[in-house]
């Protein structure tokens, strides 16, 4: 490996491949003789040859580590269905198992985490929430929302939202650091996801009863 003008040269041996700073996870170093993972994005032609573009931000990248550290997704059993990823931060990967008998979520996550920290170790740390994927959309919303645990959820199909109830304590964690959580979960799940706590829902509830108890009795007046 070389710097040149913040972009990374990676030998391939026979050839190179640029890492450009827009592909490249956000505080991490890089330097001669370390050795990395990447994902091949794109192949360009050129008057010299082929020039090769990868990347350590893109999904992709993700999914093909599952690949190799997960011997139930090589082999077909375990399937990722969706990636949402804020590369070098955190991870949400939904998987289905297409055999009974295999929990998708622990053979990713391995005999005391052991293949998912192999993961999170390429990858600077970045946390990853293994997620179990539902063709039911409100187990799946429901889901997404991990390690918060989820009470209700309602979807509006003409808005794409989903209302999800939680209880008061575990708002700030269904939302998470800066909506972190949140926002990948949509990203996951493909809604827009509304957090509302207990309390809250159960309030705005009691007023909209009240109004419309308000508004049938000035009717029949």
């Amino acid at each position: 490996q070389r710097i040149e003008h913040r972009n990374v040269v990676i030998d391939l041996g026979r050839t190179e491949a640029f890492l450009l700073p827009n592909e490249q996870i956000r505080n991490e170093e890089y330097y001669k003789g370390k050795r990395i993972k990447i994902y091949i994005i794109e192949v360009r032609k050129t008057s010299k040859g082929p020039k090769i573009f990868v990347s350590r931000t893109h999904p992709e990248l993700l999914k093909r580590l599952f690949e190799f550290e997960v011997p139930e997704i090589h082999e077909g059993l375990v399937e990722i269905k969706y990636i949402a990823r804020e590369a070098g931060k955190r991870s949400k990967v939904a998987v289905y198992s297409k055999d009974d008998r295999v929990d998708p979520v622990g053979a990713c996550i391995g005999d005391r985490g052991s293949r998912i920290k192999s993961i999170m170790l390429e990858l600077k740390d970045e946390k990853i929430d293994i997620i179990r994927w539902s063709d039911e959309e409100k187990v799946f919303v429901a889901n997404s929302l991990s390690p918060a645990k989820v009470i209700l959820v309602n979807l509006f199909e003409n808005e794409k939202t989903a209302t999800v109830v939680v209880p008061d304590q575990q708002l700030s964690l269904a939302i998470g650091k800066e909506g972190q959580n949140a926002r990948l979960a949509a990203k996951l799940t493909g809604w827009k996801v509304d957090i509302k706590s207990e309390s809250q829902y159960k309030e705005e509830n009691s007023k909209s009863a009240n109004n419309n108890l308000e508004e049938k009795t000035s009717k029949n007046k």
